[in-house]
């Protein structure tokens, strides 16, 4: 009989925020699941801002509910660290919570991270990141630092953690009809949360700038913190104050509300 020692890995992030990093969270989940026979999978279940949480009752939902209450009981019968931690979120919230510790982010818009950011690095034995921009990124960032404490200064302070780029997968899905009164054939998609690092304001400003007096829409799917009714009328009237009541040809829609992995796609 062979015994097999199973490595118990935690992993924390947003796996019931209706968000990018909750989709980030379930995409690890689902990997880490292929590999139960060699992970004892745990889990710790976060916020991210005021984003809504996933009300579907299905199978992978009650296997996720079911990895949070195991992690309720293991944690209140025993002190032995995890051997291995998957933290899911922005690297100012990193810490070492378990032997080895691997960061998994979405890393930032911008060519350069903040000085926190490569701090945290250093607390983090693998580091995880959607795309190669974001890994350049991490690679590319610098800045002299002086210790707290001793007051040495470090030249060229930079994140030194080994990066791997694991790109999102195309999922498959049955798709519907929506059927969305648009007036023109052509249409651009925005899918955000409203934000000033998404540049919301000016890619409303500049689809108008550009194609005024064009047959073109502009689809918002949009929201502020999530999708719940005064979110809706606030999104609403953000976007008419950008619009000023002019009129043009072009045209601008709001998609707001849950929307099954069917209908987005």
């Amino acid at each position: 009989m062979t015994i097999v020692n199973r490595k118990k890995i935690i992993v924390r992030g947003p796996a019931l925020s209706r968000s990018g990093y909750g989709e980030q969270t379930r995409f690890a989940l689902r990997a880490l699941r292929t590999k139960e026979d060699e992970l004892d999978i745990f889990l710790i279940n976060t916020t991210w801002g005021q984003t809504g949480w996933l009300h579907r009752d299905d199978e992978e939902r009650r296997w996720i509910d079911s990895m949070l209450q195991k992690t309720i009981a293991y944690t209140q019968n025993n002190t032995v660290p995890f051997d291995i931690s998957l933290q899911i979120t922005i690297p100012n919230e990193w810490e070492r919570i378990a032997t080895y510790n691997v960061g998994y982010t979405a890393g930032i818009e911008t060519t350069k991270i903040a000085p926190v950011w490569v701090e945290k690095t250093k607390l983090m034995d693998k580091i995880i990141v959607v795309s190669e921009h974001a890994k350049f990124g991490f690679d590319n960032s610098a800045y002299d630092a002086t210790h707290k404490e001793t007051g040495e200064v470090f030249k060229d302070y930079r994140c030194t953690t080994p990066i791997d780029v694991v790109n999102y997968p195309i999922r498959k899905f049955d798709t519907t009809d929506l059927d969305l009164p648009l007036d023109y054939d052509f249409n651009f998609l925005v899918v955000a949360q409203w934000s000033p690092r998404k540049n919301v304001e000016n890619t409303i400003r500049w689809f108008i700038e550009e194609f005024e007096n064009d047959e073109v829409g502009l689809v918002l799917k949009l929201n502020y913190k999530n999708n719940c009714i005064m979110d809706r009328f606030g999104t609403t009237a953000g976007i008419k104050q950008l619009l000023g009541g002019k009129e043009r040809k072009c045209k601008v829609y709001l998609l707001h509300g849950d929307m099954t992995d069917e209908e987005m796609a």
